[in-house]
């Protein structure tokens, strides 16, 4: 299995002009290797082929990140992405081709996403979509030194006196979890309980690198 996207999303915006992640797949694909992406672009939608080709010959897995049920909302804090309702049709599509798919429910924003609604309507379309998996840390987000000044400065534009809160809550904490993350965490565990979705990172990690039994491995030969 051959994974990417941990670090980078493989389709950025010069992807569509560049089409380097299409080549790395149709090399996966020509050698018959599993595949996996993690991703917030629709672009994926374009390479759908051959996931599909890839699925039927080894294993092919999209993992996409679905944070913020608020279209307006995913706008103002993902200004640079698709909306997660067409994230959502993505999932769509790749259910359609039983490929399967893993959704990434990580960060939750304290005071602005960490709320039941946006939790549960995110799990409805995991449901709806039929996702195999969710990954879910935690609802919060961790802010590094560099990051977390960045990320207090976003706050300043766009919701004034917010990153005030944050500082007299959790200083300069790396994890920087809701106030209700216990809750909202027991509601998502037993959703996906209750929805027959795999819903701990390790179990996800693993169904991913699986490989279906009947392909060879080298030294079968």
């Amino acid at each position: 299995m051959i994974s990417t996207g941990s670090m980078s999303d493989p389709y950025q915006h010069c992807e569509k002009k560049l089409g380097l992640t299409r080549k790395c797949l149709e090399l996966i694909d020509r050698y018959e290797f599993g595949a996996s992406v993690i991703t917030k672009s629709d672009l994926v939608l374009r390479d759908i082929d051959l996931f599909d080709s890839i699925n039927r010959k080894s294993k092919s897995v999209l993992q996409m990140s679905l944070t913020i049920a608020d279209d307006k909302l995913s706008k103002i804090i993902e200004p640079n992405v698709c909306s997660t309702s067409r994230r959502y049709e993505a999932l769509k599509e790749f259910q359609k081709r039983g490929i399967p798919t893993v959704v990434w429910m990580s960060p939750f924003l304290p005071f602005l996403t960490d709320t039941e609604e946006n939790l549960r309507t995110l799990l409805d379309y995991c449901a709806d979509a039929g996702v195999k998996g969710i990954v879910c840390f935690n609802i919060g987000l961790t802010l590094r030194s560099g990051d977390r000044e960045y990320y207090y400065q976003a706050l300043d534009k766009y919701f004034p006196r917010l990153s005030g809160e944050y500082k007299a809550r959790f200083g300069n904490s790396y994890e920087v979890n809701s106030p209700d993350n216990t809750r909202l965490m027991n509601i998502f565990h037993s959703v996906c309980e209750k929805r027959g979705i795999i819903h701990t990172p390790e179990e996800c990690f693993r169904y991913i690198a699986e490989m279906p039994e009947s392909q060879l491995s080298l030294f079968d030969i």
